[in-house]
């Protein structure tokens, strides 16, 4: 079969490389090449929500979280290219005693909803350079998050892609069924055609940091007061991000990731001193719903979605990739009633 997705972000390169290794021939059109838009990010956090009030969104999280290791070693196998991923878990400090409890809470939640593949612990801080210890010295230490680095996440997936025997192009006319997962712009079409708003793009803003004397490459994640700090397999650091509904300019940064960043250095002793080796900014899908836009499109004949990855798109990447490839190929459905795309409309 002749498949084709428009867009080469991380949704459109993993349904594109779910889709090839099942024998179609697949070609991804997108004018600005592979990672053009938020997928060229330079975070690459893969947190899991918080182990209570259980939904489906929260279990194809875990789903897709639990595939990850398997997934993304096997792009690196087909590519010859390292997506920077590893499985190094997260700390999060804890602020009181009643944080303190509700994360017991979440410990016997993850005992019960994350399958004995990871675990969710309340532990006292060691101190050290890599603490972010909050007043209480109590940390949430988790063994489900990992990391990757965006970038070249997304290069990797290009290039298993064409290892499989499907094209990246600039241009062209689709042919077969189409897959649109095409980010902000998608949401911004199909608010145009549904005639109310569908979705939005929310700009994020982000830095990568190189802390000063300390190797942080194989540490936690940390997670504080919304920042995530990721550090990457080079040895630098990635801090983000905000979230700005209204903005002026898609692409700058300002005095918000000055604030951020300021943040970060605050955060552990590592990062007090650490040089700002990059700032980036983006603009990120989200849907209506907050929910990924999964399914038939409304409003084309033969053409499906992939949209609305807000915050979670690399997590949700691999699973992502499967779902659709089953109900393009073999029109078989097993998107959770939440993630349909009427459900943004």
């Amino acid at each position: 079969m002749d498949l084709t997705v428009m867009g080469a972000g991380v949704w459109g390169l993993s349904v594109a490389v779910a889709c090839a290794r099942r024998g179609a021939h697949v070609a991804v059109i997108d004018p600005h090449g592979p990672a053009a838009g938020a997928s060229g990010g330079i975070v690459g956090a893969l947190a899991p929500h918080v182990p209570e009030q259980w939904n489906e969104k929260k279990a194809f999280q875990l789903e897709a979280l639990l595939m990850a290791e398997a997934f993304w070693a096997d792009i690196a196998r087909l590519s010859g290219e390292d997506p920077g991923y590893a499985r190094t878990g997260r700390l999060q400090p804890l602020l009181d005693a009643a944080a303190v409890t509700r994360a017991e809470a979440r410990a016997e939640g993850a005992a019960a909803l994350w399958q004995g593949r990871a675990a969710w612990h309340v532990i006292e801080a060691e101190g050290g350079d890599w603490s972010p210890a909050g007043p209480g010295g109590m940390l949430v230490h988790d063994t489900l998050t990992a990391r990757l680095h965006p970038r070249l996440a997304t290069r990797a997936l290009a290039r298993a892609l064409e290892t499989l025997g499907g094209r990246i192009v600039k241009e062209g006319l689709p042919q077969g069924p189409v897959i649109w997962a095409t980010g902000v712009a998608g949401l911004e079409e199909i608010s145009a055609m549904a005639g109310r708003m569908a979705g939005t793009g929310v700009k994020g803003q982000a830095a990568l940091l190189r802390p000063r004397g300390f190797d942080a490459r194989d540490a936690p994640q940390l997670f504080a007061d919304g920042l995530h700090a990721v550090p990457h397999a080079d040895g630098t650091v990635g801090i983000g991000s905000t979230s700005e509904r209204d903005y002026d300019d898609s692409s700058a940064t300002d005095a918000q990731l000055d604030a951020l960043i300021e943040q970060a250095r605050g955060l552990c002793p590592a990062l007090k001193g650490a040089e700002v080796v990059e700032r980036w900014a983006g603009v990120r899908p989200r849907a209506r719903s907050r929910a990924p836009m999964l399914g038939a499109h409304p409003f084309r004949d033969n053409a499906f979605i992939a949209n609305g990855g807000f915050k979670i798109g690399f997590g949700l990447a691999p699973l992502v990739g499967e779902v659709m490839a089953d109900l393009v190929l073999e029109a078989r459905d097993r998107i959770p009633e939440g993630f349909r795309p009427e459900v943004s409309l």
